[in-house]
Parts: C-alpha cells; structure tokens; sequence
C-alpha cells in the first residue's frame, strides 16, 4: 500500500457517470478526490467544483446555446487541475468536454509542465465511434493514455490508433444482473408503468408532452389499473415535478436512488434512449424506447449513423428486442401502440426471453468494472 494518498481529479457530466463514478470513488478508499461530479459521487466524498448540470448538454444546438457557460466550466477545470496538481485525471462520459479540457491544458506553460512530468488521462466510457465515424477514434488516441470500454468489440476501434483500451464490462451490470428488488406495495391489480424522460434538460422539455399525452391517453382508453411512476434526477427534478403537477391523471414522482426497485416491479416502462435502457434490459422489464432532439440535430446525426439501433441491447443482440421511436416517430400514439402490444403475452415473454439472453454479454469473468478501472488507475500512477 502507498504511503502518501494518490490525488485523482475525476469528471463525470451527466447522471449514469455520476453513479459510476461514485463506484470507483468507493473502491479506492486510500485515494485522494478532487472534480465534478452530481449527488452520488458527493455522497461518495467528492466536493463538487460546480453543479454537474452545467455539463448535461447534449446535441449541436443545445451545445451551441450554452456555450458561454460550457467555456467559463472548461476554464474553472482547468485552472482546478493545474491548482491542485492531480496524479492522475479521471474523466468518465462526457468525452467533448474533457477533450476540450485536456486540449486547453496542453495549450497552457504551466499544463504542459503538469504533462511532461507525467500527468495521465483516463477516460471512462468508450466514445460510440462504432455509430458513426470510427474515424473519429484517432482523436481520442491523440488525447487520452488509456480508455476504459465496456465491451471487447469497442478495444479494436481505439487500439488501431495506438490507444491503450481495455474492455471491464457494462458497470451496471454488477448491480443489476440477478438484482433482487424490493417488493413496491401495490393494489391488488395494479400495474406499475415507469416513466423516465431523461436526464438532461433539453431532452426532458422535449419528452414530458409526450409522456403527458400517454398517460391521458392510457386513462381515457379505458386502461384501468395503472399506476404511473417518474424516478427523478437532481438535474430535471424540480422541472418534472412542475410539469406533472398540470397533468390530469396522478403521477408519482420518486428520488432516483429508488429507481431499480421501481423499474424492476414496472409492468412496462417507457423511456428516453440512453443508459436507462440498459438497465432495464439487465433487470428483463419490457420497455419502450423513444428519442427526440432538435430538427438540426436530428438531422446531422442521421447524416452520419452507422447502426440500426440507439439501445445496447438492441445493437448487442442486432435485433429490435426494445421498439424504438425516435425523431419524428416518437409520438404518443406509436407508443400507444406499443403499449397495447405488450399487454398480449406471448409478446412480452418473447421479449423477455430475448433480455434474458443478452445476461452474459453484460458482464466479465475477472471482476466488477468500477474494480477493474481502480486497480487500473492504482497500478498506472505506480510505475
């Protein structure tokens, strides 16, 4: 065991990177923290820079609207690593800010000297080069000195370009394959439909009318029986709660640390695209993915995708087992549709043996991946 703490400045910009993050946090009990992160990685120890929100931007235009707030965060971070002089730079997600914080240190005397004295960059989360461009690799292989994958088909894809990659495993899957969940009192007969509109504000705001329009809808078709659940996040919650409240129809609203137990008692659970869909898949809860994002957006993405799918577990299994409606698709009545489908049973047990298959694609023989990347980041700061 060292003698003197490792320091370890750690990012996470979004909600999924905020709980891994606080794994690796809680498996290197002997390290040092400094960064940003949200409510589990400061439960966890960390002292927040800012509020992770900043961070939780997503597309073109979104990005383009806040880009003063975007540029003074880069800055701060900046200014942070090189003040407390970190071994080691851990950033997890969230690739297009780290790069730009990593690019700024390089531009600066006092980061290039932090550099040449062997500053390292880790990143957490292979970038999805895989969906598009995979040209786009030789980017990350220029910025980061090793990058932590989920899955052996990601590692080739970066090691091309000289880029030390190392496949851990889907870090949720620990948790959630074989998860025994707690029971959610219900009436006899009720059936749990989860609602989960993201994290990030822009998607969110572009989701709840559709949620809203569902839930009405599911109501007045006669659905009875239904009890409708959002797990908030720190990001959206006082958004959603504003939103709901307007709404005809009850909705529970739960804190986000309850949200396994709530997607594992869901009888169908209707969600924006992102790692929620993975965990649900891992949990085998029939589930409804939908994605909407703004026109331009929409449109440069569909310029240069490469897969048929946006959920993991669709693209893992190279078949639709999640129904995606996505863009201009994501309407309350194609989901509707949806829903009315997986009420029949012998589509929902279709769809369930298919999650059930995808378990050993999940998950690694040699250890949990947030154990994986701390004895990674242990041994790196070592040499």
């Amino acid at each position: 065991m060292r003698n003197k703490k490792i320091k370890v400045f750690i990012i996470a910009g979004e909600v999924s990177g905020d709980v891994l993050g606080a794994r690796i946090m809680r498996e290197m009990p002997d390290a040092e923290f400094v960064g940003i992160g949200g409510e589990n990685m400061i439960g966890a120890g960390l002292n927040s820079l800012f509020p992770m929100a900043d961070l939780s931007v997503m597309g073109v235009v979104e990005v383009v609207a806040h880009a003063r707030t975007l540029t003074r965060r880069i800055n701060q971070t900046v200014d942070a690593i090189i003040a407390t002089r970190p071994d080691i730079v851990l950033t997890i997600d969230s690739p297009g800010f780290a790069r730009s914080v990593i690019k700024k240190l390089r531009a600066g005397a006092s980061g290039r000297a932090m550099i040449a004295d062997g500053l390292q960059f880790h990143h957490v989360v292979a970038p999805q080069v895989w969906a598009w461009r995979a040209g786009r690799a030789k980017k990350y292989a220029r910025t980061f000195d090793k990058l932590y994958a989920f899955f052996d088909f990601e590692v080739p894809y970066f090691t091309k370009y000289g880029l030390d990659t190392v496949a851990v495993g889907h870090p949720i899957s620990d948790a959630l394959v074989g998860y025994k969940a707690k029971k959610i009192a219900v009436n006899p007969g009720d059936k749990i439909i989860t609602l989960v509109p993201g994290s990030r504000m822009s998607e969110v705001k572009r989701l709840m009318h559709i949620f809203r329009d569902v839930v009405h809808q599911l109501v007045a078709n006669g659905y009875a029986g239904y009890r409708f659940i959002i797990p908030t996040v720190e990001t959206t919650a006082q958004y959603v709660q504003k939103q709901v409240a307007s709404w005809d129809v009850p909705v529970e609203l739960v804190p986000g640390d309850m949200r396994y137990d709530v997607y594992a008692n869901s009888y169908i659970a209707i969600v924006a695209s992102g790692t929620v869909s993975a965990e649900l898949a891992m949990l085998h809860v029939p589930a409804i993915v939908m994605y909407k994002m703004n026109p331009i957006t929409t449109w440069l993405v569909r310029q240069v995708i490469r897969v048929n799918w946006v959920s993991l577990v669709n693209i893992l299994l190279n078949r639709g087992v999640y129904p995606e409606f996505l863009g201009p698709r994501a309407t309350a009545e194609n989901i509707l549709d949806a829903v009315q489908q997986l009420t029949i049973p012998s589509v929902r047990e279709k769809m369930t043996s298919a999650l059930k298959s995808a378990d050993k694609l999940w998950r690694r023989p040699d250890g949990a991946p947030s154990a994986l990347i701390a004895k990674s980041v242990y041994d790196s700061v070592k040499k």
